[in-house]
């Protein structure tokens, strides 16, 4: 059909005006053209504002020395604006699931959206392809948006699905979509993936993110029986489940025979599977890490990462002290909501040391360090050495359980910290 309002990337970028609010879809679905052409008008803009998840490429409006033109204010921090956290690039710390509300609830008001979808269809509907999550409803309130029309975003359904006359702007692209690439788990890596697919039961619905563990866990799962996905973002390791039928949906209560997720990141092969596929629904992240959505679905299995654990079982997942590495993203709707399913499981899987030889369970969280999951949250925590039970265990309990399954080059420094802070009462059976 006809794009309306069809212009050149230039053209449409000057919808936006200085002083202006400007949300980016992020993720593998980052509007690199648009992107391009906004940071070319910084000789004439001040004081933009740019909101965003997480975005992958270039992100030229970062540099310092368009500081009196751009600045950003981050939900999650990428890598490619970590080093510019506390200079150009400010952090917003709130759950992912509440994001939303900030624009349906007029809590911060956006000028314009720019976004990455696939051409319409003959009804004149685009997707938004692989990254729904909080971008559906930053166009449901925003003042204008401004549309990359591109063959190579997959077409996606669920929440998905934009009406073109939605868009102020319309720049015809073919713009090939971030691809993050399957990481080969370590021997360690290997080893989480077996301890925590050792505790996943048959007809789980699976939380997980991307990365080496995740995946490590996925490729120890293919004897399961009838997984099913509730994800906030779905990762390229599924796939193979899917096609052996080990993950089919067939016992969730809540969008049952169906892969529900916000956002998906992986390669070209993720893409075109997900392309015009009807199993997959991809939400408003509102729904998708909504506890109440969640915990419907039994034996709702949450596994995520962290940076570091304290012995209580306090866990850092947002930064390094007081450094700012990522954010709080969606653990916690995730670990709160499976730990209310029926037979839920929120686990916490990380090495049990750093690539420099780092404890990664330590007596105390460094300073400054963020609590993402609370102690009274944690229940699983898992590292190649085995997995710890936290749930209804004493601060005691739980320390002798983390010291059990942390590196053995550490073992003798925390039983040391242990007995320092609970004396010669550690009585553990």
């Amino acid at each position: 059909m006809n794009i309306p309002n069809k212009m050149s990337s230039a053209e449409a970028v000057k919808h936006i005006k200085s002083g202006d609010r400007v949300l980016i879809q992020g993720g593998s679905a980052t509007p690199q053209e648009l992107i391009k052409a906004m940071v070319a008008r910084a000789p004439e803009l001040k004081n933009v504002e740019l909101v965003h998840l997480h975005t992958e490429g270039e992100c030229g409006y970062v540099a310092p020395e368009l500081s009196e033109s751009f600045h950003t204010n981050a939900f999650f921090i990428g890598g490619n604006v970590r080093k510019m956290v506390g200079k150009t690039v400010d952090y917003i710390p709130i759950f992912l699931s509440d994001i939303p509300s900030l624009f349906r609830e007029g809590y911060m008001d956006l000028d314009v959206v720019m976004v990455n979808v696939s051409p319409p269809d003959k009804h004149g509907f685009c997707s938004l392809g692989v990254s729904v999550d909080i971008v559906i409803a930053a166009i449901e309130k925003t003042k204008k948006v401004i549309a990359q029309i591109n063959p190579r975003m997959p077409r996606t359904f669920g929440d998905a699905l934009v009406h073109i006359k939605n868009f102020d702007a319309c720049v015809e692209i073919v713009e090939e979509l971030h691809e993050m690439k399957l990481v080969t788990p370590s021997e360690a890596e290997i080893q989480i993936g077996k301890n925590v697919a050792g505790i996943i039961e048959d007809g789980a619905t699976l939380q997980m993110g991307i990365g080496a563990i995740p995946n490590a866990v996925l490729s120890f799962l293919t004897n399961h029986k009838n997984l099913g996905v509730h994800t906030e973002m779905f990762a390229e390791g599924i796939i193979d489940l899917v096609e052996k039928g080990v993950v089919n949906g067939s016992q969730k209560k809540v969008n049952p025979f169906k892969i529900v997720s916000g956002f998906a990141m992986g390669t070209r092969r993720l893409y075109d599977f997900m392309d015009d596929n009807p199993e997959i629904e991809m939400k408003d992240i509102a729904y998708v890490n909504d506890t109440a959505i969640i915990r419907q679905n039994p034996r709702a299995t949450a596994i995520n990462s962290a940076i570091e654990i304290d012995f209580t079982g306090q866990v850092c997942a947002d930064s390094i002290g007081t450094r700012m590495f990522s954010g709080v993203g969606g653990q916690m709707d995730f670990m709160r909501g499976s730990a209310l399913s029926e037979g839920g499981k929120p686990i916490i899987a990380i090495t049990s040391e750093t690539l420099k030889g780092v404890s990664k369970i330590v007596p105390m969280l460094k300073y400054g360090a963020g609590v993402v999951t609370t102690r009274a949250h944690a229940r699983y925590v898992a590292t190649e050495y085995g997995v710890a039970f936290l749930f209804g265990k004493t601060l005691k309990q739980r320390a002798k359980a983390l010291r059990d399954i942390a590196h053995p080059n550490h073992r003798e420094e925390l039983d040391k910290a242990i007995f320092e802070r609970f004396g010669s009462s550690l009585m553990i059976k």
